[in-house]
């Protein structure tokens, strides 16, 4: 019966495809001349769904009350942040194209199994606190737009999310495309947004220019923004979405396949910190510049938006939380399949996960739980499971043994370790708030 419902492999299956994605990849690889949007289309994908974890509601909820409390001081802070993803999805693609492997793999190959066993404990938990704000972010956007019943949206986004998982039966390029498309939508929406708050772009320029922190609460939001947005599931689950995704054999086809997959982080991880800024900048523009600096939840953000922009200004907000909760919610989904797989060589069937994670959520909206209060906590998760995946992802990618050719530089690791300490220290402050302080 177990065997069932769980089965024993060696790694993960190849990724499907059926587009003509990976010829035409191959052949961009062997030297074909074509105009360089057809040589760099193949290749675009991977970390727009890795983006996708950059604006999930967490990120709504923080960029809101950070904008509504202290205007524009903080998109410093955002840069920053982004910045800080930007390596990270890098290390993390490198990773998958060098070694053939995820990182949970790599974990499992080169530590000891209770140290693995440990990793998959904390990286399951991380999963499913993600599940849970992508799923509560994508019930409150059917809730919003559509007035649904908060718990029969959630059954909803439940349903939206596995039709959008069983795409994966007909390769990974309807999958990039269809959440490459949402991330677009959230683009889109906040372009909008912005243009409609009218901001003050000199006040703008001065914040990014002249970073500052005005108290312990501006510091805790700060810590906040980019604790939080550094997310570990999807440092695991990039590694995956290029271990397979174009197989090449030679060092040189390695190198030039890195190259272009920096070019995809760069463009995604660029699109997803400017839509965190745009959310901020319309919560300072409207909220702050109003002199509601108490609008700290998702719902007050959207009720109040549309006495002060209209009506179109909340439903492109619903809009763009509902494209972010179903997008990021099939992406921890798939997140979490990629940890159980890597660490134990198990996988289960994707509505059996589905489910599961479903269920959490669930129980949240049928308590009655305040679903910003639940993104808050679930973000505190986050924070706990980033170092067990910082930190291997950083440490396997300095070694040449690993990575060969792909080998860190001397001066990335450096970077990238000490991005790492600041990243985890700000974490730790972070927990430290919450429990303690």
């Amino acid at each position: 019966m177990l065997r069932r419902w769980l089965m024993h492999e060696e790694a993960a299956a190849p990724i499907p495809d059926a587009t003509g994605t990976v010829h035409a990849a191959t052949a961009v690889l062997s030297g074909d001349r074509r105009p360089w949007y057809a040589r760099l289309w193949p290749f675009l994908g991977p970390a727009f769904i890795a983006a996708v974890a950059y604006i999930d509601p967490g990120n709504f909820a923080t960029n809101i009350q950070s904008g509504a409390q202290f205007g524009y001081t903080l998109i410093w802070t955002i840069i920053a942040a982004n910045l800080v993803a930007m390596l990270v999805q890098t290390l993390s693609a490198k990773l998958g194209i060098a070694t053939g492997l995820n990182l949970a793999e790599v974990c499992r190959e080169h530590f000891p199994r209770p140290v693995v066993l440990g990793l998959w404990v904390i990286a399951e938990v991380v999963a499913m606190a993600t599940d849970l704000a992508e799923f509560l972010g994508a019930a409150l956007g059917f809730n919003l737009l559509f007035h649904i019943p908060l718990l029969l949206a959630g059954v909803l986004t439940g349903v939206v999310t596995f039709i959008i998982l069983g795409l994966q039966r007909y390769g990974f390029r309807p999958l990039e495309l269809v959440i490459s498309s949402f991330v677009g939508i959230i683009a889109i929406c906040y372009l909008i947004e912005t243009i409609m708050d009218r901001p003050s772009w000199g006040a703008v320029g001065h914040a990014v220019i002249a970073p500052r922190l005005d108290g312990t609460e501006a510091l805790l939001l700060a810590v906040g923004i980019i604790g939080a947005t550094v997310m570990p599931h999807v440092i695991f689950l990039h590694s995956h979405l290029t271990q397979s995704r174009i197989v090449v054999e030679t060092p040189r086809e390695r190198q030039r396949l890195f190259h272009f997959e920096i070019i995809d982080v760069i463009l995604a991880m660029g699109l997803a910190g400017l839509v965190n800024v745009a959310m901020l900048i319309m919560a300072a523009s409207t909220f702050f510049r109003a002199g509601l600096q108490d609008v700290g939840t998702i719902e007050e953000a959207y009720r109040t938006l549309t006495p002060l922009l209209g009506p179109a200004a909340g439903a492109l907000f619903a809009i763009s939380l509902l494209a972010s909760g179903l997008s990021s919610s099939t992406v921890g989904t798939m997140a979490g399949q990629v940890v159980m797989q890597g660490f134990l060589k198990w996988r289960i069937p994707l509505w059996v996960r589905r489910i599961v994670t479903m269920l959490p959520a669930l129980i949240v909206i049928a308590a009655g739980v305040d679903p910003t209060r639940a993104l808050v906590i679930s973000q505190v998760a986050l924070s706990f499971g980033l170092p067990f995946a910082l930190v291997p992802l950083v440490t396997f990618t300095a070694q040449r043994a690993i990575m060969k050719e792909l080998v860190n530089h001397p001066l990335t690791t450096v970077i990238a370790g000490a991005a790492t300490m600041v990243v985890v220290a700000l974490n730790v402050f972070l927990l430290y708030q919450v429990f303690v302080g």
